[in-house]
C-alpha cells in the first residue's frame, strides 16, 4: 500500500489543507506568528506519520509518541487562535473534528504496537 493511502496519512494531509485554506482570512498579526507555527507543527506530525509508516515495527513507538505530542501542542495553537479571534468557532469546530479524528487513528496505533 502507498504511504499516502494510509487513513491517518489522508486525514493529517486534510487538516493541513483545511488550515492552509483559512490562511487567507487569519489577521496579518496572527499569520506570521501563532499560525504559522501551528502550520509547522501541523507540517512535523505529516513528517512523523509517514516516517513512522516506513520503520520496522519496534522503531514506530518513539517516533508516534512524538507525533502525539505534537498533535497535543497543535490543539493548544489551534485554541489559541480562536480564542484570538483569527478564527471563528466555525473554522475551529471543523479543524478540531479532524484533530480528534487524528489524535483517535494515532492512539490506536501505538496500543497496536
Amino acid at each position: 500500500m502507498d504511504t499516502l493511502e494510509i487513513p491517518i496519512c489522508k486525514k493529517s494531509y486534510e487538516l493541513y489543507k483545511t488550515l492552509h485554506d483559512f490562511r487567507k482570512v487569519i489577521p496579518k498579526h496572527e499569520r506570521f506568528t501563532t499560525f504559522e507555527r501551528c502550520e509547522r507543527i501541523i507540517l512535523d506530525i505529516i513528517e512523523g506519520i509517514l516516517l513512522a509508516a516506513q520503520l520496522p515495527r519496534n522503531e514506530k513507538s518513539p517516533i508516534l509518541k512524538n507525533v502525539s505530542l505534537k498533535l497535543n501542542i497543535a490543539r493548544i495553537f489551534i485554541r489559541l487562535l480562536r480564542e484570538n479571534k483569527a478564527i471563528d468557532d466555525k473554522k475551529y469546530l471543523r479543524i478540531e473534528k479532524i484533530v480528534n479524528e487524528i489524535g483517535k487513528m494515532l492512539g490506536g496505533w501505538i496500543k497496536s504496537l
